[in-house]
């Protein structure tokens, strides 16, 4: 699998065709089983004097739908729906492959305890949690804004991880450890604070639930390397297939709805995939 690809296709169904062993990084991003409709409605604003928005120094916008994306993210049996995707992707990891899981509350403790059974315990690396700042408030509860990433190995011992490929970050406080360590930043624990794509962000594509590039690039660069295969068969936006573009990775990226496969084919086009089963 020389060339990046993008392909319209049950996930599963697809699966089926990678070889054992290909891919040496696994990224999946699934529905969240939230019983809800995640959806992302796409707006133009335009100057006017009448418009129903407020901007920048109270200038008043009109706004127009110009589309929306979205999908039912609902499930009668959501460990039955990932449990064989789950097995297919430790099938396709290399020998010293990593498959990273990004969930959230709702779903994350029995996630962890399906990867255990198919993955070993001892296959156990992380538990990453994706914390952010932004969106509304619940007056009722202590607010929810994190997302948990779990990191599994095929091998316990032996996998891909690039400590000197990691980005650094700024001390909270930086007067505590001098000039120069202030000056070169820390490393990242497993508390990664990365703000959400926002939505008026260069690399807002208008998909939902569409991912920060920030998040993937790191996983990209720490736990593959420049050639390696990496795998998102959630894909959505395209994020997965950006990282991995950008660092000399070749991706595959698969998806069912068509609208996410029309969105990662534009944004994606200047990598030139192959685009199967487009709509």
């Amino acid at each position: 699998m020389d060339r990046n690809r993008i392909v319209l296709a049950d996930n599963l169904a697809h699966l089926a065709t990678v070889p054992d062993g290909a891919a040496q990084l696994v990224y999946l991003d699934p529905p969240f089983n939230t019983g809800k409709r995640q959806e992302r409605v796409r707006l133009r604003t335009t100057r006017d004097a009448d418009g129903d928005r407020t901007g920048y120094g109270g200038a008043r916008y009109a706004t127009e739908e110009v589309g929306r994306s979205g999908f039912a993210d609902a499930f009668d049996d959501y460990l039955g729906f990932l449990r064989p995707r789950l097995a297919e992707g430790r099938r396709i990891l290399s020998d010293d492959g990593s498959l990273f899981l990004h969930v959230d509350y709702r779903e994350v403790h029995y996630c962890k305890v399906l990867l255990d059974e198919l993955f070993g315990r001892a296959c156990f690396q992380n538990e990453i949690v994706w914390a952010y700042d932004y969106g509304a408030r619940s007056k009722r509860r202590w607010s929810a804004k994190h997302d948990t990433i779990l990191w599994f190995t095929k091998d316990p011992k032996h996998y891909t991880f690039d400590f000197e490929a990691m980005d650094r970050i700024p001390y909270m406080a930086p007067g505590l450890v001098g000039p120069e360590k202030a000056a070169r930043g820390k490393t990242p624990t497993d508390v990664w604070w990365h703000t959400i794509v926002a939505p008026n962000a260069k690399e807002r594509t208008g998909y939902a639930t569409q991912k920060p590039l920030g998040v993937l690039e790191r996983i990209v660069k720490v736990h593959s390397r420049p050639g390696d295969l990496v795998v998102d068969y959630f894909a959505g936006s395209g994020t997965t297939g950006e990282a991995a573009a950008k660092h000399g990775r070749r991706f595959l990226l698969v998806d069912s709805n068509p609208e996410a496969v029309r969105v990662m084919a534009d944004r994606l086009s200047r990598f030139e995939p192959e685009v199967l089963g487009t709509p």
